[in-house]
């Protein structure tokens, strides 16, 4: 299998690196709008490296691998539909729904596969939730609490780029919580703080954001997220039952520390970060992309899943600018 990937930053190289390692790649052929960042990541691996994206294209590939910058996404998801060439790319499709809309509308036309990267649905953690949940061990649900704290603010440059902290972050949340709990969302009310470095506010974003979601069986979810949590990358999600309640996300490495006499130490080495946190997740998304390939899996995570979790995202930000609730019912679906 030839397989080819466009982007190679951070995730692109972790990503190249994964498909290099897989042994039903026998080829990896690596691109990127800046030629000289794909020739040294193809020496690193030992594969190959195309001049530019169209080369790339015409490289003779079984599928592609999309991990460049946001706003090329769209524009790759439907130049490999109309190729015929399944599709794995690094969320979101675009930034806003119509952007969203007219990728899926290229792939449900050319008849081929997309699916996107929501990690966490490979996480061991996560797994377990769902079939506790799905399985009823923990009694009707009736609390969730999802939270994303990133360590450290991004560069400002890529604020303006990012979509905002509910579409760029919060949207991993929205995803999961529909994909443990097999519910859909109703209703949201989302705030947000601009409290924290002057560039957040410059950018008309929010370095603090929180939401009240309500799912269709009455479920009640708080779902927060921040950039500022200079304990470490901390990510978890807490599910409460009639019966039992679990976490997800809480070991010896989660960046939190008890103020009980009695309470566990702080962690020596807290996660720093998203790759360190959630590396064997990544893997195996990129694994099962392979098999999807093959034709030996059914696509964990298509193209409408991720418009699902993006609905989320734009109730909640249309929640946050009129200060009122939003129904989903609200927010387009096609």
């Amino acid at each position: 299998m030839r397989i080819g990937l466009i982007g190679t930053g951070r995730i692109g190289s972790f990503h190249a690196a994964a498909l290099h390692r897989n042994p039903a790649v026998d080829s990896l052929v690596v691109a990127d709008v800046e030629p000289a960042r794909a020739t040294d990541l193809a020496e690193r691996l030992g594969v190959s490296a195309a001049p530019g994206v169209d080369e790339a294209f015409a490289a003779g590939l079984d599928a592609l691998v999309i991990t460049a910058a946001t706003s090329a996404h769209a524009e790759l998801i439907g130049r490999a539909a109309r190729a015929g060439l399944p599709v794995f790319c690094e969320k979101p499709i675009a930034l806003d729904l119509p952007g969203t809309l007219a990728a899926l509308e290229e792939v449900t036309a050319a008849g081929t596969v997309l699916q996107l990267g929501f990690q966490r649905r490979f996480d061991a953690g996560y797994t377990a939730a769902r079939e506790a949940v799905r399985a009823g061990r923990l009694g009707r649900l009736h609390t969730v609490r999802a939270m994303t704290s990133d360590p450290a603010p991004p560069p400002a440059a890529y604020l303006p780029l990012s979509g905002g902290l509910y579409r760029d972050c919060l949207v991993h949340d929205f995803d999961i919580l529909r994909w443990v709990t097999g519910r859909e969302v109703t209703t949201v009310y989302a705030v947000g703080s601009d409290a924290g470095p002057a560039m957040f506010a410059e950018a008309d974003d929010v370095d603090t954001a929180a939401a009240v979601l309500t799912l269709d069986d009455g479920t009640l979810v708080t779902a927060t997220a921040t950039r500022c949590n200079g304990a470490g990358y901390d990510v978890r999600m807490e599910l409460a039952g009639e019966r039992d309640q679990i976490s997800v996300g809480f070991d010896d490495r989660t960046p939190v520390s008890s103020a009980e006499p009695a309470g566990p130490p702080p962690p020596d080495k807290p996660w720093p970060g998203f790759l360190e946190r959630f590396a064997p997740a990544y893997e195996a998304e990129l694994a099962a992309f392979v098999e999807v390939v093959r034709g030996t899996r059914v696509n964990p995570c298509d193209g409408h899943e991720a418009l699902h979790a993006l609905r989320i995202a734009e109730a909640c930000e249309l929640s946050r600018r009129e200060h009122r609730p939003v129904q989903l019912a609200e927010i387009r679906q096609a």
